[in-house]
């Protein structure tokens, strides 16, 4: 048998880098990588140099200096005599609750709004075209404004609530809604309260586990089960025992009048209520279109075969719509919660402190450091965006439709 030689192998020429199509576009990264760096160091040096013609220097020593200034509202006790770093995390807390309830508030309005334009009722659908179309092409800081304009002009002064005044509280005199804010009873909890946030957290979990239960055996078996009233008795029932049985360890603080302004309670200040109502009903106006472009890409055929199987409307919409236009609604929703977070940073025009307007404003005005400041608050808003688009994208991947 004839010796089979291998043919000769090409050696390597670096004018393969180029001419090569197997090395070219590796080379062109490559090459790419190489001139963004040598940008950035260029860049990084001259704000050095800059800084150091100034007198200046970077470091981050200032956040572990006295801060000097208060905040009016707090999820945790500040005093003007914290440091600035300090402040930073209250304003990092204001930005993260009015995002979050801002984003639960948008969501569900958006879906209500998405759902009735498609009503065949003529009157519903128009209302609902012309919310969306009035909130989408107005600039979201005039929204801000109006509403806050609202809460503050067209609400009563806490004189008007004393006795023989003009205006009275709500829900049982429990509630104040004034122009120095809403009042609110402050829970106090006593010994025994945690065994009553235990069973609570516990029939929320429950929830979840029995919906999820009832929705494998209806794919299984086609029963269906009653989860609203089952939902509904373990939200309040097994709490609302444990409340009684412990001897009501939760009491109210409510609210009173005490010379010009009310005492007791809880102070929503007017700030945030502005802030809050203003970026939901904005971004619920994206977030219906979204919702409606989801359900018109189902087929119609979908909902007729549903409807001559005998489904009612809501369960079609429930069972067969949604669950499809998921994958239609999910992604640029993501969009909009990113959106609806960056966008608290208006919060500056009605004075709510947030993390704009602490680290972003008067900490950089105290220590002259913008760079550093700056830098940190890019930081906050790129790891918040970034947790965000990794949440909504895993629970994106576990509503997608699954293939046989």
């Amino acid at each position: 048998m004839a010796d089979v030689t291998e043919p000769p192998r090409e050696s390597f020429r670096l004018s393969q880098l180029i001419y090569d199509a197997r090395y070219r576009s590796l080379t062109i990264q490559v090459i790419a990588a190489i001139l963004i760096m040598l940008l950035l160091v260029e860049l990084i040096d001259n704000t050095v140099t800059n800084l150091a013609a100034l007198g200046k220097d970077i470091g981050f020593g200032f956040l572990w200096t006295t801060a000097g200034y208060d905040i009016n509202q707090q999820l945790i006790p500040f005093s003007s005599q914290d440091t600035h770093a300090r402040a930073a995390l209250v304003g990092i807390l204001n930005t993260l609750l009015v995002a979050a309830l801002g984003c639960i508030l948008a969501t569900i309005i958006g879906v209500l709004a998405g759902v009735l334009r498609l009503s065949k009722n003529w009157l519903v659908a128009r209302i609902m075209t012309f919310y969306v179309e009035a909130m989408r092409n107005t600039p979201l800081l005039i929204w801000i404004l109006i509403v806050f304009a609202v809460m503050t002009e067209a609400t009563p002064q806490p004189r008007a609530f004393a006795e023989g005044g003009t205006a009275s509280m709500i829900l049982w005199d429990s509630v104040a809604i004034s122009n120095r804010g809403v009042f609110i009873p402050r829970p106090i909890w006593g010994e025994g309260s945690g065994f009553v946030i235990a069973v609570f957290l516990i029939s929320v979990a429950a929830i979840f586990v029995f919906r999820r239960v009832a929705r494998r055996r209806q794919e299984a078996t086609g029963q269906q089960l009653p989860v609203l009233w089952v939902s509904l008795g373990l939200f309040f029932v097994p709490a609302l025992l444990a409340y009684f049985i412990m001897g009501r360890p939760v009491t109210l603080e409510l609210p009173e009048l005490g010379g010009f302004n009310f005492s007791g309670g809880v102070q929503i200040r007017n700030s945030f209520i502005a802030l809050w109502l203003a970026l939901a009903l904005y971004t619920s106006a994206f977030i219906a279109e979204i919702v409606r472009s989801g359900i018109l890409a189902v087929s119609k055929g979908q909902t007729e075969a549903s409807f001559a199987l005998g489904l009612q409307p809501n369960r079609t919409m429930q069972l067969i719509i949604l669950p499809q236009a998921l994958r239609v609604i999910i992604p640029p929703l993501i969009s909009q919660y990113l959106n609806l977070t960056k966008n608290s940073s208006l919060a500056i025009a009605v004075g709510y402190m947030d993390v704009r307007s602490t680290l972003g404003g008067i900490t950089i005005n105290q220590t002259g450091r913008e760079l550093e400041g700056m830098l940190l608050l890019g930081i906050f808003y790129l790891i918040t965006s970034l947790i965000i688009s990794a949440l909504m994208n895993v629970y994106n991947s576990s509503v997608r439709l699954k293939e046989r």
